[in-house]
């Protein structure tokens, strides 16, 4: 017999996973347990010849976004997220880079030299690239441990053609041990088989096919302390590496989207701890907690945090913003580079923004 799911608020801990129909919002199935979720994603490959690097070498993770730009202009940049180097290929003068493409990346057969950069530095440039086409692999299901379903799945389980194991579009929400909305994963889920789960008698084990976005190894350690609660002190990131910051601002995004904030009247005054604002993510951090504190969100990009000012987020303007140790941003991010390679002044900007929004800053 498939069991139903049941509403009721107990036992948090034991759904943490529900998948919901994005349509009609019916929820399929609440489980605690996934396998797959965490996992490599599939990356491209790109072979860059006559590599000539600007300075250092690159080896190992190079950026969270890595910009390709060809050096003729005739083409934008294209975008490389989590880009990793594994080296110069043996016998070649072509470097090897791996990375998350971006939706659209380089036209088959482009020739003409290009130029890397990592959001901070120029990396080097090569004469040309190709794409190494990986290897057509499986990508593995997506499993649900001890999923309590409902009746319309327990139905579609039993029925088990093509169109009822089609659950066409839904939603993976992922909720922290308090039982509070933290992130979601997207997926167009088919039913690739389903048996009684060890996890009690009851249960299911539900295993899906359909692409989603992973969460990559590095991320796990992060994604591991948000699921045990929002943290209850600021600078919780302030040890973790651009990598993971980024995974950290990932989330405090995704949650703080979904929180109804209680906005402090006009004139309130902040404290921005800028210690630790050494890269890009860190400043957003920083600026998110010293709004709404210890794991809060107050723009991820100038055009979230544009969108913060207007309301709703936690501030009303006018208002003030007192940021200590802001000699540490000013070091690390006044020469950034936009993604056509331009340089500008990321402080600056930020600070113009938060003027333009009608929070007065005074830096120290």
């Amino acid at each position: 017999m498939i069991p139903t799911v049941h509403e009721d608020t107990d036992h948090r801990g034991q759904r943490r996973y529900r998948l919901t129909d994005t349509g009609s919002g019916h929820v399929w199935g609440v489980c605690a347990e996934t396998e797959g979720l965490f996992r490599e994603p599939r990356r491209g490959t790109y072979e860059l010849f006559g590599w000539v690097p600007d300075g250092a070498a690159v080896c190992g993770w190079v950026g969270s976004r890595v910009w390709l730009v060809p050096e003729d202009r005739a083409l934008d940049a294209w975008l490389l997220e989590d880009a990793e180097s594994l080296g110069q290929s043996a016998g070649t003068d072509g470097l090897v880079l791996t990375g998350l493409d971006d939706y659209e990346g380089p036209p088959e057969g482009h020739r003409a030299p290009v130029r890397l950069h990592d959001g901070y530095r120029w990396l080097g440039s090569c004469r040309e690239l190709a794409r190494v086409l990986p290897l057509e692999h499986a990508a593995p299901p997506l499993v649900l441990r001890g999923l309590a379903p409902s009746d319309r799945l327990r139905q579609a389980l039993t029925t088990g053609t093509r169109r009822t194991l089609d659950l066409e579009e839904a939603r993976l929400e992922i909720r922290d041990d308090r039982g509070e909305p933290l992130t979601d994963r997207l997926l167009r889920p088919e039913v690739r088989t389903w048996r009684p789960s060890s996890r009690g008698t009851d249960l299911i084990d539900l295993e899906l096919d359909g692409e989603f976005a992973p969460v990559p190894g590095y991320a796990r350690p992060v994604w591991e302390r948000w699921l045990a609660g929002p943290p209850d002190a600021p600078g919780a990131w302030a040890g973790l590496d651009t990598r993971q910051r980024g995974a950290w601002l990932d989330l405090v995004r995704e949650r703080g989207c979904r929180l109804e904030h209680q906005d402090r009247p006009a004139g309130h005054a902040y404290k921005l701890d800028g210690t630790h604002i050494t890269d890009e993510p860190g400043l957003y951090l920083a600026l998110g907690e010293a709004v709404n504190g210890p794991g809060g969100y107050f723009g991820g990009c100038l055009d979230a945090l544009v969108d913060c000012l207007r309301g709703n987020f936690g501030c009303t303007a006018p208002a003030t913003l007192l940021w200590r140790d802001a000699a540490t941003a000013r070091e690390r991010l006044s020469r950034v580079l936009a993604p056509e390679g331009e340089s500008y002044d990321l402080v600056a900007t930020v600070l113009e923004v938060l003027a333009e929004g009608g929070m007065r800053v005074t830096l120290v």
